[in-house]
Parts: C-alpha cells; sequence; structure tokens
C-alpha cells in the first residue's frame, strides 16, 4: 500500500514531460529533484490537518543523551582555622594584645566620655556610648580570663610536678574553678584593704533584692 508521500510524490511529476524526465535522469538532477520532492511531501503529508498532532519520521535519527557531569559542591574555608596551622594559642595573643586592655581601650574610654559631654550630635552621641559599652564588656572580661588561665596554668604545673612523683593527676572541674576565683577575688581584697567595703556593697544589695521579694503586709486598714 504506497504511503501519502508517494502519492503526493506522483503528483508532482505527472506534469513534466517524459522528455525533461529523461535529461534529468541522465544528468543526476532527477534523483535530487525527487529527494526534495519526496522530503517536501513527506512534510505535507507529516501533518495535513493542524489539529492532527505531528508526525515524526522513523529515519529521523533521535537526539544523544546528554550526559550531566555532577560538580562537587564548593566549601568556603577560612585559611586562618583549618587545622594545618595548628591550634589557637589563645594566651599567647592574650599577651601579645594587653597593650589594647592595658592602654588602648582605656584612653579610648576616657577620651570618648569627654566627647560625650561635649557633643550636641544625637546620632553620634549614640554612636560613642555603644562603643563605651563594648570597651566596658572587653576590659571587664579580660581580666577574668587572666584569673582562670593563672589558676589552670598553676594547678598544670603542680599536676605535672605530681605526676613525676608518681601520683595521679587531679583535674579542675567548674565548680572549683569558680571557687578559686572567689579566693583570689577574696585575697586581692584583704592585700589592698577593699574587703570590708566590698562585703557591705553586697550586703545592701542582697537585703535590697531580698526586700524587694518580701510578701506585702497589709495594714489594719486593708483587713
Amino acid at each position: 500500500m504506497r504511503s501519502g508521500a508517494e502519492r503526493e510524490l506522483e503528483r508532482a511529476l505527472a506534469d513534466v514531460p517524459f522528455g525533461e524526465l529523461q535529461r534529468a535522469r541522465a544528468d543526476g538532477s532527477l534523483a535530487r529533484a525527487t529527494s526534495a520532492a519526496k522530503a517536501a511531501a513527506e512534510k505535507k503529508a507529516r501533518r495535513a490537518s493542524k489539529k492532527r498532532p505531528m508526525e515524526i519520521s522513523t529515519k529521523v535519527r533521535p537526539p544523544k543523551l546528554r550526559e550531566v557531569i555532577q560538580v562537587p559542591k564548593k566549601v568556603g574555608r577560612d585559611p586562618r582555622f583549618e587545622p594545618v596551622h595548628g591550634s589557637v594559642d589563645k594566651e599567647g595573643f592574650r599577651k601579645r594584645y594587653n597593650f589594647l586592655f592595658d592602654e588602648d581601650f582605656p584612653a579610648e574610654k576616657e577620651r570618648l566620655q569627654k566627647m560625650i559631654k561635649k557633643s550636641k550630635d544625637p546620632d553620634a552621641t549614640g554612636e560613642m556610648k555603644s562603643r563605651v559599652t563594648w570597651i566596658d564588656k572587653q576590659l571587664k572580661s579580660h581580666p577574668q580570663k587572666n584569673v582562670e588561665s593563672e589558676i589552670l596554668r598553676e594547678h598544670i604545673k603542680k599536676e605535672r610536678e605530681a605526676a613525676k612523683a608518681g601520683k595521679r593527676p587531679y583535674y579542675l572541674n567548674k565548680s572549683e574553678l569558680r571557687e578559686r576565683k572567689l579566693m583570689n577575688k577574696y585575697n586581692e581584697l584583704k592585700e589592698a584593704g577593699k574587703l570590708d567595703a566590698f562585703i557591705e556593697r553586697r550586703r545592701r544589695k542582697n537585703a535590697s533584692k531580698d526586700h524587694r521579694y518580701m510578701p506585702y503586709r497589709r495594714s489594719g486598714h486593708d483587713a
């Protein structure tokens, strides 16, 4: 059974004179014309109606499947914290930058406080106050870290000596470290002659706190 493409080709060649067909066959142009007419006929017969779905010839080679290469996800790294560079020497860092806490921060705080008193710009005043607050936090945390480091360093030194003598090492827990810090604070205040004032100040603070949580006593008129 002939296909629609073959019938279209026959109709296209029916009006060509026989002599021209002979000449075209001799010089090879007939084959080219036949191929072109056949392709046009196939295209026309492929979709005779717009409502009809598109027909694809079985002679058309399907497209090659594109190979998708999975690229590994990039992970951001900070070379400062790579293990190849060793651990962070916090104590050494603190010693090298002690001048910030001993000189620079106190001087900057004093300078900012003088500028705040003279400033008439609310925005600038707010920024300077924020900076002073930040400096206070740094100055407050630095001595505490130094005290902890000194306690731990002294403890490790003693434990190493004890280990050499054949004794088992003893490790400080958080509560014991806190107790030793309080003892250091107590000794410092006592040596400076400020222990009594400190105890009195803490006593008043605790008394005001206890008074705040005491139940309200009603008078006889409220009964």
